[in-house]
């Protein structure tokens, strides 16, 4: 167990939680801010409907599909690559690979921010008229009024979607692996090459301490995801 989180490993699940930590944080602005977005127009209902459905949709697609997606769209080969070159537009000269730390990022936020927009929705929902109108008859600016009032509210809403966000991101391995063809430095995927029989001699239990720490990681992440749910629901009765 000490092994698996020292040299090389400690890096990789460095590595795992950097890239874990700003795909949340990112799919957790954006997707809030979509949310936002949604419930404030004054549109047909069925335009939250369609969001809502493309967003259960793309919250759950993931693996090979969405990778190689992306590796048509944006790889050194892709469509939108050879779109951006053709208006003088290298994306490979700034150094952008979709296997690498950024372009993984991208990918992983095409189901993130859908994911946020789920978590987030019940929570704006449940935000009561009554308590602007209150705020406003108080004299509240409506700055005020999401200082004081709206964001303490969704508080627990916001910080148990991005530990949900950031769970999520944590335990994808297809998708990376895929986009990567085995060569990311995720946890998920180590853990693959090590329960795949590439063992080195004196370590074959090294993949199974690697998974033992990212469950443990998990539980925690979880435990916390749960009784924040728990604290905003309080809200919505």
């Amino acid at each position: 167990m000490r092994e698996a989180v020292s040299g090389p490993y400690l890096e990789s699940f460095i590595y795992t939680f950097k890239l874990s930590a700003l795909s949340a944080l990112l799919g957790a602005v954006l997707g809030t801010v979509m949310t936002a977005a949604v419930i404030s127009i004054n549109g047909p209902r069925w335009l939250q409907s369609a969001v809502s459905s493309f967003s259960g949709v793309a919250a759950n697609l993931g693996g090979i599909p969405l990778a190689f997606a992306f590796l048509a769209a944006l790889g050194s080969q892709g469509l939108v690559t050879k779109i951006l070159d053709w208006v003088h537009v290298d994306l490979m000269a700034t150094g952008f690979k979709i296997s690498n730390f950024a372009g993984i990022v991208i990918v992983y936020l095409y189901f993130q921010i859908p994911l946020m927009f789920l978590v987030m929705l019940p929570a704006f929902e449940g935000l009561r008229s009554s308590w602007r109108e209150a705020s406003a008859n108080l004299g509240a600016s409506t700055t005020s009024y999401w200082r004081h009032v709206g964001l303490p509210i969704l508080s627990p809403a916001l910080l148990g979607g991005y530990l949900l966000l950031f769970a999520n991101a944590f335990s994808a391995y297809a998708t990376a692996y895929a986009l990567s063809s085995g060569g990311a430095q995720l946890i998920p995927v180590q853990i693959r090459f090590f329960l795949q029989g590439n063992t080195i001699t004196g370590k074959d239990n090294l993949g199974y301490a690697m998974a033992a720490w990212m469950i443990l990681i998990m539980i925690v992440t979880m435990t916390a995801f749960l009784l924040l749910r728990r604290r905003a629901e309080r809200w919505r009765r």
